[in-house]
């Protein structure tokens, strides 16, 4: 299946505040925005589109560098911030081919939202296509959606349109299903629809959900997903940084555990996304491992050991240390409370001792 991706980057689109975390924040050692890309692993588009607005030059630059070689990564930019339609027809600009003959699937995803997984945009887009769907919506739903977008549907559940939270009537404020701002749309029927929309709302702004009503009006079939409100809210504040940065955290950790790593006490053990760990690892509590540290089988880590861009080798003792851009070779106790600044290498059966600082 052809499939393209938009990412609208968290920024972009509305007119958020200042204090919105931005798509380079980092959560669990990976940029937010990333985490939204590597989410795209399963249906691997041949493009993906991010729209940044101010200061995107940075974001460019680091998302490029980071994005994995298959996502196909490139980027325009919303040079005013119109709302979520203008900022997806910006987007579909960049993609390659024309709208009017081309009936490939288009993602549409917000960039906020880091805790979306793989295997949920695979079920999005199999529905899609199974159902041969003009538009496919990712809802969830919450006993207090304030601040979402409402789908409303018919009475025989076929999705009418999506209502966002400062046009809703009161009883539309009483749907409890809210629309995610992922979508798969057929790029033939998006294309001009979106084309065709306008600002008459209480923020001036052309919305992407608009295309839904439009779509749906003209008779075209638009099905709908849904999927656990955790996996799907948005990071609006520092609040919501922090929540999702638990989350993955406790991902991280399941899937380490499950490999057969040992931790005494996961909450106390703080694993970034690019941390590497081999079989029958310790690691004690207190430990941090950030960045592309690398932990070799059968080590013990800990307690209050803090690893950053470290190599550690296999049947290691790393205990109460702190080391940056060190590489620790087989064998080797380091600590307690040994410090390894960038460049320092324990050479493998080497013992640091107590209270060690390389020179």
């Amino acid at each position: 299946m052809d499939i393209s991706a938009i990412i609208l980057a968290a920024g972009v689109g509305t007119r958020m505040r200042s204090r919105t975390p931005k798509p380079l924040h980092p959560i669990c050692g990976r940029p937010m925005l990333l985490h939204v890309v590597h989410a795209l692993e399963a249906v691997r588009p041949r493009s993906t589109v991010v729209v940044v607005g101010h200061g995107g030059d940075l974001v460019a630059e680091e998302a490029e560098r980071l994005a994995p070689d298959w996502a196909g990564i490139r980027f325009a930019e919303q040079v005013q911030q119109n709302g979520t339609g203008d900022a997806t027809a910006v987007g579909m600009a960049r993609l390659d081919g024309d709208d009017y003959d081309d009936d490939s699937v288009v993602l549409v995803l917000p960039g906020d939202t880091p805790l979306l997984r793989s295997e949920t945009l695979a079920e999005l887009v199999r529905s899609h296509d199974e159902n041969r769907n003009a538009a496919t919506i990712l809802t969830s739903t919450l006993d207090d959606p304030t601040g979402y977008g409402r789908v409303v549907r018919a009475s025989d559940g076929r999705v009418l349109r999506v209502v966002e939270q400062r046009d809703a009537s009161p009883e539309e404020l009483d749907i409890k299903e809210w629309n995610t701002g992922v979508y798969a749309f057929r790029r033939d029927l998006l294309g001009p629809a979106l084309r065709n929309l306008d600002a008459d709302n209480s923020q001036g702004e052309y919305y992407l959900t608009d295309v839904i009503a439009q779509l749906a009006d003209l008779g075209h079939r638009v099905g709908c997903v849904r999927a656990p409100s955790a996996e799907t809210q948005g990071v609006n504040d520092r609040w919501q940084l922090a929540l999702a940065e638990r989350e993955m955290r406790n991902r991280t950790n399941r899937h380490w555990l499950s490999a057969g790593v040992t931790m005494f006490d996961p909450r106390q053990t703080f694993l970034d996304v690019t941390v590497t760990i081999g079989t029958d690892v310790t690691l004690y509590p207190g430990t941090i491992l950030r960045g592309v540290t690398s932990i070799g089988d059968g080590s013990r880590i800990g307690p209050f050991t803090h690893l950053d861009d470290c190599a550690v080798g296999r049947e290691c003792v790393v205990e109460n240390s702190v080391g940056v851009g060190a590489t620790i070779g087989d064998a080797a106790h380091v600590g307690p409370f040994a410090h390894l600044p960038a460049g320092t290498t324990v050479p493998s059966g080497g013992v640091s001792g107590a209270f060690y600082t390389a020179p």
